[in-house]
């Protein structure tokens, strides 16, 4: 059998190989000499060491590939490194194809150019060991490692024309989000959304311990993926020649696949059903470390877990440093650059142009793609109503029907996506599925509602999966929502945490273009989950988010429908924010009507005048954040008119939490005077809050009144109840506000003692009730805000 590459293309990968092996192991070491011409010393040599080679090789070899195909195939494709520590082979490819010198003229194409190159690697305020938001063709960091697969599906739903090469580390491919991300296959449609290739690099090791992966059997592994809906291709070896031919044949083979799945699957006049298609990808199996010293000390390094990140270290020992010239040596840089430091025109040339080489390629800066979304008015969709507190509605089915006309107007476009696991009905908004159904590639059966192939509303009961695919829709210039239970976002905190990362991050690179905001919806949340209990009751996402930098977070607690339809508005026209929108999806009382709920957004925060008595001068004010909050908090008005006549109450309601924050904080703080002009210089205050009480006190520490806010939440405090007692145990209900008013206004102190035989006798008879009807006091269920005149 005659091998498949000639002996001049044989010859051109592996000198491009070596010269990306080259280029990552002086980013590692070499803060001086960069190409060797004088015997390399200590001077040469960074102090620090930092960065990771165990990877590296194998992904310049599956780069390098990948540039030979782009150009025999003229392909679009984009590059994700799932392995963690791959900074140095992307950095490397980047300025072989020039695309680094093009962002960053300082590091030019000559010995220069490589100086600054290897010095600002790993280097204090260079570039990170990881391919972060300063590396062109970068959508993914890989600083916490599983998300790869998730990010390159999510860049290829509607992309038809693109396919996303996606390199899975065989550490990576060990954690859930990964494990859980090979699904992903089931929601490709090959009509009309691109190509995923995943290559699965199997080096044996991680920072300790072998992978699980590369250890069993092949036909087990096989399995294993085939299981998954792949059809796998193995490709195997530690001799370069070898491993070229079979690396550049299987991977032509693969790419024809992909071709004829979606020629077939966009025949024209197709007939017969559109089925999922058994995908290709690759399985790599290579030496971690592989090129590098094969033995340090009298210890195997190439091969074993002691490649993973800097094989040679004490360079006191002159030997080490003469095997550190060695390796660099290997790859002979006398045969790859010229004598100003230039890689050889016959080895650029192998690289492709334009924005078909993969770090320059548009959609790994997906601002410069991004079209802004046709959204409808959102006044259209208000709730209508006389007076406040007389109707109620449900503010999630009110903005599901927003969503509706916003998918149904960048439908043709694919502009847009909801995405969430299994709870799009269960949140209120289904009213999508009259556009759009969910994506489903699997046979239906006469039960299924809602499933078709050419869906875009994406929901897999993981929710990292969805996190991970919107994310990756986000950063290639889409836009798209994300709902989820409030309790069970947690279990993306550690991705929102590198979101917000990246954001800051590529919010510093000019050539940077802004993305769509990263939109949550959190409901279902902590004050109506008495039906589930303890476990689904807990609102500390919010905490999480508020510790992200100012300008990148923004948080959100609509009281009512139209504010909520305001602040959703306003989301999705964002750019480059994380939005956080926490809204109850149950039957509520409707406070503003749309006019007033866009001016209350608009500004975040504000006096209800409506809801306020004899204010001008108050004894106390009455401050809320969030649905259920808010509802207790206008009940304990009411109570107050009995228990106190002529109490003076000022009610403040906040929907925009940042704004608690004074100005220099954050971009959205309110001045100190208008603050002091909502809350006073001395009066106390009863804040009645949706989350954990430490976070109000957290963002307005520096106000002037901070030592009279009193703040209610959750205390962690959660049952299996009824939705009254859920705020009864956390004492934020509106018998503890009323009460929590006596105590702390100064002229009432006579009063105190009937105020707690009143609310001792009330709780009394509330749990009495509770225990034998199974549901709240009538008063309670029955109660209506009733306006009075201020």
């Amino acid at each position: 059998m005659s091998d498949f590459l000639n002996a001049e293309q044989l010859e051109g990968l592996d000198a491009y190989w070596r010269a990306s092996n080259y280029l990552a192991v002086g980013q590692i070491y070499l803060r001086g000499n960069p190409l060797l011409k004088q015997p390399l010393t200590l001077a040469h040599i960074k102090p620090r060491l930092l960065g990771h080679w165990g990877t590296t090789p194998g992904l310049n070899l599956i780069y390098t590939h990948l540039n030979r195909l782009i150009n025999q195939y003229d392909l679009n494709m984009l590059f994700i490194a799932g392995p963690g520590h791959g900074g140095p082979a992307v950095v490397a490819q980047t300025y072989l194809e020039g695309t680094y010198t093009e962002f960053c003229p300082s590091v030019e194409c000559n010995e220069n150019g490589l100086l600054r190159l290897f010095r600002q690697f790993s280097w204090p305020y260079g570039i990170s060991s990881h391919v972060s938001a300063q590396i062109p063709g970068s959508i993914h960091e890989g600083g916490e490692l599983g998300y790869s697969l998730a990010h390159a599906y999510g860049a290829a739903f509607d992309n038809p024309d693109l396919i996303v090469a996606c390199v899975i580390g065989d550490g990576e491919a060990e954690t859930g989000t990964l494990a859980a991300s090979w699904h992903s296959n089931k929601f490709l449609n090959p009509a009309r959304d691109g190509a995923v290739l995943p290559i699965l690099h199997l080096n044996g090791y991680k920072i300790a311990n072998p992978t699980v992966l590369s250890r069993i059997s092949e036909d087990e592994l096989s399995a294993l993926l085939y299981g998954y809906g792949y059809d796998p291709y193995f490709v195997e070896g530690d001799d370069p020649t070898q491993v070229h031919q079979a690396l550049a044949q299987t991977l032509d083979t693969m790419v024809l696949k992909i071709r004829d799945i979606q020629l077939e699957a966009r025949r024209p006049g197709q007939s017969t059903p559109l089925q999922r298609p058994l995908w290709p990808m690759l399985v790599l199996r290579t030496p971690k470390g592989w090129t590098g010293p094969k033995f340090v000390d009298g210890h195997r390094v190439e091969g074993t877990c002691r490649a993973h990140q800097v094989p040679l270290t004490d360079f006191q020992q002159p030997l080490h440093v003469r095997q550190l010239e060695e390796w660099l040596n290997s790859y002979r840089p006398d045969e790859l650059f010229d004598e100003n430091g230039a890689l050889l025109p016959e080895i650029t040339a192998l690289a492709p142009t334009g924005h078909r080489r993969m770090s320059a390629n548009p959609h790994a800066n997906g601002g410069v793609l991004l079209r802004p979304l046709d959204v409808p008015r959102f006044s259209d969709y208000a709730v209508k109503f006389a007076t406040p507190g007389s109707l109620r509605a449900e503010a999630t089915r009110v903005m599901g029907r927003f969503l509706r006309d916003v998918m149904k107007n960048n439908l043709t476009a694919g502009n847009f996506r909801l995405f969430g696991p299994d709870e799009t009905a269960s949140n209120r908004l289904d009213a999508v599925y009259e556009v759009s159904a969910k994506a489903w590639m699997e046979p239906l059966e006469p039960d299924d509602l809602n499933l078709a192939t050419d869906g875009r509303v994406m929901e897999i009961l993981s929710e990292q999966v969805c996190e991970g695919w919107l994310e990756g829709y986000l950063l290639t210039g889409r836009h798209g929502f994300l709902s989820c239970y409030e309790a069970f976002i947690h279990i993306v905190d550690s991705m929102v945490n590198q979101h917000a990362k990246w954001l800051k991050t590529a919010a510093d690179v000019p050539w940077r273009q802004p993305i769509a905001s990263l939109n949550y919806l959190l409901t279902s949340h902590v004050w109506r989950q008495d039906h589930n209990g303890f476990s689904h009751q807990d609102p500390g996402f919010l905490d999480l988010v508020a510790n992200k930098k100012p300008d990148v977070v923004r948080i959100y607690l609509p009281p009512d429908a139209n504010c909520l339809l305001s602040v959703t508005d306003h989301c999705l026209r964002s750019r480059d924010y994380i939005n956080v929108i926490v809204a109850g999806k149950q039957l509520e009382w409707q406070w503003l009507d749309i006019d007033a709920a866009t001016r209350h957004c608009q500004k975040g925060i504000g006096r209800w005048d409506w809801a306020c008595r004899n204010d001008e001068d108050p004894d106390v004010v009455m401050a809320c954040a969030g649905d259920v909050p808010t509802l207790e908090t206008l009940a304990a008005v009411t109570l107050l008119r009995e228990y106190v006549a002529d109490l003076r109450v000022r009610v403040v309601n906040v929907v925009d939490l940042m704004v608690l924050q004074p100005s220099y904080q954050h971009p959205h703080g309110i001045p100190d005077s208008e603050f002091d002009d909502l809350f006073t210089l001395d009066k106390p205050v009863i804040f009645a809050f949706h989350g954990y009480p430490a976070l109000i006190h957290r963002l307005l520490y520096k106000r002037t009144n901070h030592e009279n806010f009193h703040v209610r939440g959750f205390k962690e405090e959660g049952a299996t109840t009824t939705p009254f007692d859920m705020a009864v145990i956390n004492n934020l209900d509106r018998y503890q506000l009323a009460l929590d008013v006596i105590e702390r206004v100064p002229r009432l102190q006579e009063q105190i003692a009937l105020a707690k035989a009143r609310y001792w006798s009330t709780m009394e008879r509330h749990k009495l009730y509770l225990i034998e009807h199974g549901q709240d006091m009538p008063e309670v269920l029955n109660w209506q805000w009733t306006q009075v005149e201020c």
